[in-house]
């Protein structure tokens, strides 16, 4: 193996570690997009109040990137990072706010490669096995995949485990109540996304005690 090739891998083998960890802290990873800069903070501390630390804030409305700084200044205590992440320089955005992981809903070359650039892990989005090749050729264990029910849900995370014995995957799109134990209970899933904890009205409405209860539910059902 070349140098090059050498510290490549050791660099992967790092964010790899990276991206467990912060799965493993999160179980439940809220996927959020911010609707208005006075949501950010009580958002999020009804979230952490529910016992849900790891935030993926989206990078789909304006406020984006102003709710990664805000909370990396502000809320030292979570993990923050940017989702919804669609090329080079919204990776590079990203990385200047503060993100401290980086998650995207597909996979290109270009973003691929910048993410083995860049110092920030990345969970990059699939939604076929065509996609987890070309990530895997690079290097890439850990993905995301969305839309996950659309894909094929659980059954198409167990028929991907046959052929990609050492990836595991963050489904996103589609999870709640009714199925997060299914997904949970697949030994290649880390983690799964989701929303349905923080409903838009109870945002809009400011009801952030319903936010957290639903946080804290979301989180016993895997106990």
């Amino acid at each position: 193996m070349k140098t090059n090739d050498t510290q490549l891998h050791s660099r992967m083998a790092v964010k790899i570690a990276e991206i467990d960890s912060i799965c493993a802290r999160a179980r439940i990873m809220p996927v959020i997009t911010i609707a208005r800069e006075e949501d950010i903070l009580p958002l999020a501390d009804a979230l952490a109040e529910g016992g849900l630390t790891v935030l993926e804030i989206t990078l789909r409305s304006p406020h984006g990137l102003t709710a990664i700084r805000r909370l990396r200044a502000e809320r030292p205590g979570l993990c923050v990072g940017a989702g919804t992440v669609l090329d080079r320089q919204m990776l590079a955005a990203a990385e200047e706010a503060g993100a401290q992981f980086i998650v995207t809903p597909g996979s290109t070359a270009e973003l691929l490669q910048a993410g083995l650039e860049s110092a920030v892990p990345m969970l990059p989005g699939t939604s076929s096995a065509s996609d987890i090749m070309l990530g895997y050729g690079l290097g890439y264990r850990r993905f995301k995949l969305f839309p996950a029910e659309v894909c094929g849900g659980t059954a198409a995370l167990k028929a991907l485990g046959g052929p990609f014995g050492g990836v595991r995957f963050c489904p996103t799109g589609g999870v709640n109540p009714e199925n997060l134990q299914r997904y949970m209970a697949l030994p290649n899933v880390m983690c799964v996304g989701g929303t349905w904890m923080f409903d838009s009205q109870w945002v809009k409405n400011g009801d952030w005690g319903r936010i957290r209860q639903a946080s804290a539910e979301a989180l016993q059902l895997l106990d």
